[in-house]
């Protein structure tokens, strides 16, 4: 499935790392999302790409933006992994029905069982205003997630 711009994101409930179910609809009205699918917790890339997250969420804040990292691995894996690298944001477990949001998103990776490397930006009303999608391999550019979000204000 591919997502369009300008389309009503796909809402979902998933569990974060903290074992609470987290609902995508629950931000309608107050804040954009940037939703980030990472294919495996504790990996060079997504720890790299994470962590460039981390040291940036005063610049998310600013922008009114809730970050949700999403992985198939199980809510205790993305708990541990969240507490190794200090991740203040929510990290949500695609782990059972194995990857059915990432499938939804378009992102899932059959060959992989995981997700590629999408970002989907979603405002204050639900609808998606941008998309990036990487394979696995391929990190994504922080800078872009920040000039979507200035295209929302």
């Amino acid at each position: 499935m591919t997502l369009d711009i300008g389309s009503v994101a796909p809402d979902f409930t998933l569990k974060s790392q903290h074992g609470e179910d987290v609902t995508l609809s629950s931000f309608r009205g107050e804040r954009n999302v940037v939703v980030v699918f990472f294919p495996f917790a504790f990996s060079g890339i997504c720890t790299g790409e994470l962590c460039e997250i981390r040291d940036n969420l005063d610049q998310f804040e600013a922008d009114n933006a809730e970050i949700i990292a999403i992985s198939c691995d199980h809510f205790f894996s993305n708990r541990a992994f969240a507490d190794r690298d200090g991740y203040a944001f929510t990290i949500l477990s695609d782990f059972w029905p194995h990857g059915e949001v990432s499938k939804t998103y378009g992102t899932f990776n059959e060959g992989a069982g995981a997700p590629n490397r999408g970002t989907y930006v979603i405002d204050r009303e639900g609808v998606l205003r941008w998309k990036v999608e990487h394979g696995i391999p391929d990190a994504r550019d922080l800078s872009q997630y920040h000039a979507a979000l200035a295209d929302l204000s």
